[in-house]
């Protein structure tokens, strides 16, 4: 595993705020962005989180911060299952949402702070 370390969701959309890409084509090569992404700043990260049978998150930072990686745009219902099901969870303390296209999801899951990230903001054009 890793050594416990606690790093703040500020530090983490910090880092994932630098990410540039072009369109792409396989969710995979946007976890290899982000896991770059977390490394250059320094963050301590798993891939492939398991936190029960049929229940891995994509990344998994110390302190309790998952992110979920979407590519395109997901259905919202599906996702905020998905998240419904990783914040039961007391491992998870807050969530990221990583997406290609802006989704909304609640601010909060059964008490976890919630966030979406979508890279077309980033890229300052709409898709």
């Amino acid at each position: 595993m890793f050594i416990e370390l606690n790093y703040s969701i500020e530090q983490v959309l910090t880092a994932l705020q630098t990410i540039r890409v072009n369109l792409i084509r396989d969710e995979y090569v946007l976890h290899d962005i982000i896991t770059e992404t977390l490394f250059n700043a320094g963050i301590t990260h798993e891939k492939e989180y398991r936190l029960a049978p049929r229940n891995r998150i994509d990344f998994f930072i110390p302190g309790g911060i998952g992110i979920e990686v979407k590519k395109g745009k997901p259905y919202t219902r599906q996702v905020i299952e998905q998240l419904e099901r990783y914040t039961s969870f007391p491992e998870i303390k807050a969530i990221i949402l990583v997406v290609e296209r802006n989704l909304d999801i609640p601010k909060e899951i059964n008490g976890k702070k919630c966030f979406s990230f979508g890279l077309n903001k980033l890229w300052g054009i709409a898709i």
